[in-house]
């Protein structure tokens, strides 16, 4: 594991911040922080925190730094259906109810999927209806629109969206901590057949358009979202801080209809 200095550092950088602007928010001496980013000082478990606090590292990385000075970690990592996160749990559920007969999605920041909502899994049922296959390993975002046997083939503006995709899951990395998951998720998608070289390099700093709908057809229905995202507010668990709430919203009458028509031929 590297040295916390080097790590506080980078997280420095990160947040384009000068020693002296870092030091001024924690109130610390430059030459105290210039000393423990070089290793010369060992900072206490409570500067590691309020050093992290004032950078807004993500808590995972958090407990990184806690390590990589010799602290236990500070923030726990819970699994979704633990007793503890109950209300949270029916927080979602309340949420992705609420957007019915309209696609909701809970993912992680792997952009694995963690719930959904009936009509998610109605919607994409029905996309995927007679195909031979799935995309492989979980549910996922990035393979579910990438993958030949995923959603693909029934974008009708796929570039679009991949490109805005791709741009996305490189720009929305939590708080800039890199994923090594989702960046290998995120390689290996980009090596599926059919997906165009240029996508591996995206300038990710080019601006782009406030929103890009996803239009999707199959057979004489066509529906156009676009998505809007939410985060939990001020969560100190590891796996809290890191989920997202997509909800989907329909851009035009039609989308609406044919949304309604799936759920009452379903019955739900």
């Amino acid at each position: 594991m590297p040295d916390v200095g080097p790590l506080l550092k980078h997280w420095r950088g990160a947040r384009r911040l000068s020693q002296l602007a870092l030091a001024v928010e924690a109130a610390v001496s430059v030459r105290h922080l210039s000393f423990v980013e070089t290793g010369r000082a060992n900072p206490s478990r409570a500067m590691v925190l309020k050093l992290a606090e004032v950078l807004d590292v993500p808590l995972r990385e958090r407990n990184t730094l806690l390590l990589s000075a010799g602290f236990s970690p500070e923030y726990p990592e819970s699994a979704l259906d633990a007793p503890a996160l109950a209300a949270v749990r029916e927080a979602l559920e309340t949420v992705l109810a609420q957007q019915e007969p309209f696609p909701a999605l809970v993912i992680d920041r792997s952009w694995d999927i963690r719930h959904t909502n009936t009509a998610a899994r109605r919607f994409f049922a029905y996309l995927q209806d007679g195909q031979p296959g799935n995309p492989p390993g979980p549910a996922n975002v990035l393979r579910r629109m990438f993958h030949p046997d995923g959603v693909r083939q029934h974008v009708t503006n796929w570039l679009e969206v991949a490109e805005a995709l791709v741009r996305r899951a490189r720009r929305e990395a939590i708080g800039g901590a890199v994923d090594e998951r989702a960046q290998r998720i995120l390689d290996e998608v980009l090596d599926y057949p059919g997906v165009p070289s240029h996508l591996r390099v995206v300038d990710v700093t080019a601006p782009v358009l406030p929103i890009v709908p996803i239009r999707y057809e199959r057979g004489d229905r066509r529906f156009e979202y676009f998505s809007m995202v939410t985060t939990l507010g001020t969560p100190q668990d590891v796996t809290l801080q890191e989920l997202r709430i997509e909800c989907f919203f329909p851009m035009n009458d039609e989308t609406r209809e044919h949304a309604r028509e799936l759920a009452e031929r379903s019955g739900k």
